[in-house]
């Protein structure tokens, strides 16, 4: 005699208490990981904040540090819009964790070569005093922001997600 519960009722309940709370993280850091990135975007604006903050870390030619500089603030949005529809939540979240990865690396190497920059994460950017850095406050919050990506990544299943309703991580 079989004893399990076949019911459709059964098989949708969550198993454990991970299994339960998990899509509600994950739709936490959707929504704080867009927000930050909404937030970051339009700091940016007028572009030429962003190209002055991109140019202070004497990274790119001057071409390539204005296309940077007019871009990262879009992509940023359109990472955004992804997050809080929740369409292609596993990649975007991948995207935005990477994103933060090479924001770390740009902090980092500002450092190293003893740059006195605003990292221009939120608008501004540009020469500062050299006591004026936040270095290591603006790494610690990247990580954190990259922690979130990832962890979207991983687990991409949520609520009020388009994935769930086209199918993809029920």
């Amino acid at each position: 005699m079989d004893t399990t519960d076949a019911s459709p009722d059964a098989s949708a309940a969550p198993r454990s208490r991970w299994e339960a709370v998990q899509p509600w993280l994950t739709l936490a850091c959707r929504v704080g990981l867009a927000a930050v990135l909404v937030f970051a975007a339009v700091s940016k604006f007028p572009p030429a904040l962003s190209v002055q903050a991109v140019e202070a870390y004497d990274l790119f030619p001057v071409e390539i540090a204005r296309l940077i500089g007019y871009t990262l603030p879009l992509f940023e949005l359109a990472l955004a819009a992804l997050l809080l529809v929740g369409l292609a939540t596993r990649y975007v979240g991948a995207v935005g964790a990477l994103l933060m990865v090479v924001f770390i690396a740009g902090i980092v190497s500002a450092m190293a070569r003893g740059l006195n920059i605003d990292c221009g994460c939120f608008g501004g950017g540009g020469q500062v005093a050299p006591g004026e850095t936040t270095y290591g406050l603006s790494i610690a919050r990247d990580i954190a922001f990259a922690a979130m990506g990832a962890f979207i990544a991983v687990w991409p299943r949520s609520p009020f997600a388009l994935d769930r309703a086209i199918g993809l991580f029920r």
